[in-house]
């Protein structure tokens, strides 16, 4: 049975070594491949800065998933100071592994700039300050590990009364659309390019979901 309770300390490493594995095979896993710079990025800042609002899912004394959250989007380092910080630390444009997908970022956001169209970008919004990551192991989907997470943390803004939430998901991920749609999210603004990344060698954009209680 799926259990679900809050960060400890004591997770660390075996979270760090579950942001290996989660999101296997789907569109949001693909990203530049270099798993220090993305957990830096996307699991680092949560465990440091905003343990409170990060959750676990365990099955069978394992951890199969996690929830990362953070209850004020202004007050916590922006993605893309995050981004900043770990190509510089980790010299990634430098990387034979890495240097391709920045590249192909670079030709990306200068061809959608001569046609004056939007890319990627941060969210802001007052109404909605709080917003989350979830990631599952392939072991974990259908288990209900999602669903609970989920609540989990819908409890944590009930509870601190936090006016709404956003999320960034891309939309060639029909399933977690189709999962946060099931959750009560609802899609939010145009869907732009996101530089760099493809899925099956097909571009990718941007879809931001919005949640209010």
């Amino acid at each position: 049975m799926i259990k679900v309770r809050s960060f400890a300390e004591t997770d660390r490493a075996e979270l760090r070594g579950l942001f290996r594995r989660a999101g296997e095979a789907s569109p949001s896993a693909a990203q530049w491949g270099h798993e220090d710079s993305e957990a830096a990025i996307y699991l680092n800042p949560y465990m440091d800065l905003a343990p409170d609002s990060l959750f676990v899912a365990v099955l069978d004394g394992a951890l199969v998933g996690y929830l990362t959250g953070c209850l004020d989007s202004a007050k916590f380092p922006s993605e893309s100071e995050r981004v900043g910080r770990a190509i510089r630390k980790y010299r990634l444009v430098f990387r034979p592994r890495t240097a391709p997908f920045f590249a192909r970022a670079a030709l990306d956001a200068a061809s959608v700039a001569l046609r004056r169209e939007p890319t990627a970008r941060e969210f802001h919004d007052a109404r909605r300050p709080a917003h989350l990551h979830i990631n599952l192991t392939p072991e974990a989907r259908g288990t209900g590990a999602a669903d609970a997470l989920m609540n989990r943390w819908f409890d944590r803004l009930k509870e601190t009364g936090s006016p709404g939430c956003f999320l960034q998901t891309l939309v060639e991920n029909t399933r977690a659309v189709r999962f946060f749609q099931r959750m009560g999210f609802v899609e939010h603004g145009p869907t732009p390019l996101v530089p760099g990344f493809r899925y099956g060698g097909r571009r990718m954009h941007q879809q931001t979901m919005v949640w209010t209680p």
